[in-house]
């Protein structure tokens, strides 16, 4: 079931995110001088950041749920979550930074929003460096999942430090017609299939290699 579900998700996914990709870039520039281009990227840079969230809140989730039972089957998945994440929060960072120096000058500003996510990437290569720092399995497991409880943190705090921004848009002030709107939506909904496709597959193929693992040490 889970492979159909993971199959269906990734054919609609790329589907979309082909559609989407080819009306960002034949969609009309807007009416300004300095972003009439640039702000193509928002279509990629807003759903990466989308589903990097959720990919994060996806794995405090199964953190909370594996401290809560000890089955390791969560552990996994809230690995396999936070890949995903990490991936795509790279990608915001990166696209943002093409975006900023465009539009500010400079790829890096220091700017609120730029600072707390770049905050959040390394609370997150944390997680995957303390992973790689614990050999016995069970210890990894549980100081992962509370530490990631902790590092959670740090996606509200990106998401509202817009607020004080003075430079980058804050969700109220950003305004699309119908079109530009749509599309926004597409994308962020393919790139949510395309998570939860990975997330489906990752996690049994993480879960079926932890077992052969056990099974070849006993």
């Amino acid at each position: 079931m889970w492979s159909k579900v993971s199959a269906l998700c990734f054919f609609s996914g790329f589907v979309m995110l082909i559609y989407g990709v080819f009306k960002a870039f034949t969609i009309p520039p807007l009416p300004s001088a300095t972003i009439a281009e640039n702000y193509r990227i928002i279509y990629f840079h807003v759903p990466a950041a989308v589903s990097a969230f959720l990919a994060f809140a996806v794995t405090l989730v199964f953190s909370i749920a594996f401290l809560r039972s000890e089955n390791y089957r969560r552990d996994v998945q809230a690995v396999s979550s936070a890949k995903f994440g990490f991936a795509m929060i790279t990608a915001a960072l990166i696209s943002g930074s093409i975006w900023a120096k465009v539009a500010w000058g400079s790829y890096w500003n220091w700017d609120p929003r730029e600072t707390f996510v770049l905050v959040l990437w390394f609370a997150y290569a944390a997680y995957f460096g303390l992973r790689a720092s614990i050999d016995d399995y069970a210890v990894k497991a549980r100081y992962s999942a509370i530490y990631s409880i902790f590092a959670f943190v740090t996606v509200p705090m990106s998401y509202f430090s817009s607020l004080l921004s003075p430079l980058h848009p804050k969700p109220f002030e950003v305004s699309f017609d119908a079109e530009r709107g749509m599309l926004l939506g597409v994308m962020i909904i393919a790139f949510i299939l395309l998570y939860i496709s990975y997330f489906l597959l990752d996690s049994k193929v993480s879960e079926i290699k932890e077992k052969m693992e056990v099974n070849g040490n006993e």
